[in-house]
């Protein structure tokens, strides 16, 4: 991830994407100290806009983290999903009754296999999935059939958590018979039958308006938890940006705190050696002191003699001097 080449420092040779690929493989345990490591490497390499990038990536729900190893694992199985997908989409399109009737055939197996592959991909890596999670991983995988973006999204195995798909999803159409060129004249009892027949499809058209009306609040109701739902995360940003600057200044207090113990230790080392030094110099001073005094009192006592001396040598001449 980073080269150290001597005196020439860091070399930083990831991308945000590459990044990416690499958290979104790990255990959702090892996401957030791995994504941070990472972050902190860009940093150090100089590059402080990759280190916010990174440092921004959401650790996945352990169904995302599911999927996403699946997605890595079992790319092929997930293909033929996609694929699938890629097929109902354009039969949809080109309004193909035939092609959207067979990918309606192959759709509920083919999701009901893979969600049986990512709990496998989960338990073999440890994670075995609590048994609520097969609606989270078919409607994610649902989603990945009936939209393009959703599809590429599971392709890429970056998911931080499951998806939905609250639109309307592509089913057969049903084709109507002609009407006959020319019907006889009803009777009573076929009169009776069309009536009844007519109340039925009048009934029907009500329920058909009154599925419409509920699946259209529906809609909004989804649309509307959406955009809560995107407010959060927004707010969850932001509250996880501002606790990473609250960590980051309680390291360097804590760095700043450690320094001035450092040098608070330092200074009473040396003002206890400022005070032996001290010690030792008054000493010194008291010691120079009591040698001017004695030398004085010496100097004296050298000069008291020779002057004794004298007195004694004059005495011993003048003696002599008589003697003869």
């Amino acid at each position: 991830m980073v080269e150290r080449g001597g005196e020439v420092g860091y070399t930083w040779s990831v991308d945000v994407d590459e990044a990416a690929d690499r958290l979104y493989g790990m255990v959702p345990e090892e996401f957030t100290s791995a994504r941070d490591a990472l972050a902190k490497e860009a940093k150090a390499a100089g590059d402080a806009a990759l280190a916010k990038r990174i440092k921004a990536l959401h650790k996945p729900t352990v169904v995302a983290w599911a999927v996403n190893r699946t997605a890595r694992e079992r790319s092929e199985e997930l293909g033929r999903l996609l694929d699938l997908g890629r097929r109902l989409r354009d039969a949809w399109r080109a309004q193909d009754a035939d092609a959207l009737a067979e990918a309606g055939r192959e759709r509920t197996p083919l999701i009901a296999r893979l969600v049986r592959s990512v709990r496998e991909t989960a338990e073999e890596a440890g994670r075995p999935l609590a048994p609520a999670a097969d609606l989270e991983i078919e409607q994610t995988l649902d989603a990945a059939v009936v939209d393009e973006d959703a599809a590429e999204q599971v392709r890429l195995g970056r998911l931080t958590r499951p998806l939905g798909y609250s639109g309307f999803t592509p089913a057969p159409i049903v084709r109507t018979a002609p009407e006959p060129a020319a019907r006889k004249k009803p009777g009573r009892r076929e009169a009776e039958q069309e009536r009844h027949t007519a109340e039925r499809e009048q009934h029907t058209a009500e329920r058909e308006q009154h599925t419409a009306e509920r699946e259209q609040h529906s809609a909004e109701r989804e649309r509307r938890i959406k955009e809560l739902e995107g407010a959060l995360a927004e707010a969850e940003r932001a509250a996880l940006e501002a606790e990473r600057g609250r960590a980051d200044w309680e390291a360097e207090r804590a760095e700043a705190a450690r320094e001035r113990e450092r040098r608070t230790a330092r200074v009473e080392t040396l003002n206890a050696k400022l005070a032996k030094a001290k010690d030792k110099l008054n000493a010194a001073e008291h010691r120079l002191e009591v040698a001017r005094r004695e030398e004085t009192n010496a100097e004296r006592a050298a000069r008291s003699g020779c002057t004794r001396v004298d007195e004694a040598r004059a005495a011993l001449d003048e003696a002599r001097s008589g003697h003869e």
